[in-house]
């Protein structure tokens, strides 16, 4: 602490908080980027600056700053006056058009603060782009996924924040964003030019919509409309659902693993490919079945036995999924098998590879120029028909239109395992 200085930290600290720096200014202003507070609550050294953007004091963040404070220096843990800003973002967890109760006013208000706060910063020349200094290598943009602050994006986005920049661990803020499935969030970034088909520099090499399918699965299926929210906005703003990474897996494969039907369905509605292996040579079916979890429900699985070709339950090296190996499904293995040497017929293969081949809308609309209206219903409607199955409930009957295989009917799974 400077010793030239003679008044208290107290007096200091409460100048900060009312917002009545003028007295004090002229005194320290020399030392604005040396003078440290003893933060009573944590117990760490902090900076006047750092004190005024923490607790979003505007007025008092714009005299330090324009009494000369640096909005660059960092505190202990490596964050300028920008980051603070930003990790101390009111949690505000719903929206209120017009807030009614003191509670809602008084969160409004906070946060209207902090966006003030956050245009002073910017408009006095702080680096939108600065990483604060830890292994994460965080910006801003980076932050303010993590810490909520959803009005934080658009406004840093304006003052030339890159959209795009990459952790430390190659994650971009849509990778951040489409990890905690935030919708708000996703749909902001992308709209300010995110690249939806991004994916992880390093590790895993996950796109945005691998990363929401694995959180999307990881839900109870009580979540599923937040769920589906952020994966239908990544896959309407152009999201690959064929996309794979450093392990040759897409997000169907992922949902799949997860026995997320509902998800299953939406990548298939979009247009991911069923029968797409990993590097390991494993398709859904393989994924789904290397889960013991999945096979307490038997719903997906009828699905996934009738749109996978050529239908096989072992990946490239012969090996089955893992939970078939176990003795209680030594039965349904067998069954398996057995299920798998059954022949399809010419009409079902026929239609899988038109499918596949044309399901995007452009190479459709070009067969539907050439085909008779019944040819082009029967290859399309089925796939169709078969993705809306998906969302039938558990022990509901599976409609007629929905193919099966001759054996199916004798085919059962243990409940309850």
């Amino acid at each position: 602490m400077d010793t030239n200085v003679n008044f208290s930290d107290a007096e200091l600290y409460d100048a900060i908080l009312i917002e009545d720096l003028a007295p004090f200014l002229t005194c320290f202003s020399k030392s604005l980027n040396k003078f440290s507070l003893a933060h009573c609550l944590q117990g760490l050294a902090i900076l006047p600056l750092h004190l005024a953007a923490s607790y979003r004091r505007v007025k008092s963040l714009e005299s330090l700053l324009s009494a000369g404070a640096d909005p660059e220096i960092r505190d202990q843990r490596g964050r300028n006056a920008l980051h603070l800003v930003i990790t101390h973002w009111p949690t505000i967890l719903a929206s209120w058009p017009k807030p009614r109760t003191k509670f809602e006013m008084a969160m409004m208000s906070m946060q209207h603060r902090a966006e003030a706060c956050l245009r002073v910063l910017c408009n006095h020349g702080v680096n939108i782009n600065a990483e604060v200094d830890s292994d994460g290598r965080h910006t801003a943009l980076h932050l303010a996924v993590r810490y909520g602050a959803l009005p934080a994006i658009s406004i840093l986005a304006s003052h030339g924040a890159k959209i795009n920049t990459i952790d430390h661990f190659g994650m971009m803020p849509l990778h951040m964003a489409a990890g905690i499935l935030n919708t708000e969030m996703t749909a902001s970034l992308i709209k300010l030019g995110a690249d939806v088909n991004k994916v992880f520099s390093f590790f895993s090499g996950n796109s945005p919509l691998h990363l929401a399918a694995l959180a999307a699965a990881n839900k109870p299926v009580k979540a599923l409309g937040v769920d589906l929210g952020c994966i239908i906005e990544l896959l309407d703003q152009g999201a690959d659902p064929n996309t794979v990474n450093h392990a040759g897996r897409t997000a169907l494969h992922e949902a799949c693993s997860g026995g997320h039907e509902a998800v299953v369905a939406l990548l298939l509605k979009y247009g991911a490919d069923i029968n797409q292996l990993t590097t390991a040579g494993e398709n859904c079916l393989f994924l789904y079945l290397d889960q013991k979890l999945n096979l307490r429900h038997t719903s997906l699985l009828w699905k996934l036995l009738t749109m996978t070709y050529p239908l096989t339950i072992s990946n490239r090296d012969g090996h089955l999924p893992s939970s078939l190996m176990l003795p209680e499904y030594f039965d349904q293995r067998d069954q398996l098998l057995n299920l798998c040497q059954q022949p399809r017929s010419l009409m079902d293969i026929c239609k899988i590879h038109i499918y596949q081949r044309y399901w995007k809308s452009h190479g459709r609309e070009c067969l539907k120029q050439v085909l008779p209206d019944r040819v082009h219903d029967f290859v399309f409607n089925h796939w169709e028909n078969a993705c809306d199955v998906m969302f039938v409930k558990e022990g509901d009957d599976i409609p007629p239109r929905f193919p099966r295989f001759p054996n199916m009917e004798d085919f059962t799974m243990p409940q309850g395992v």
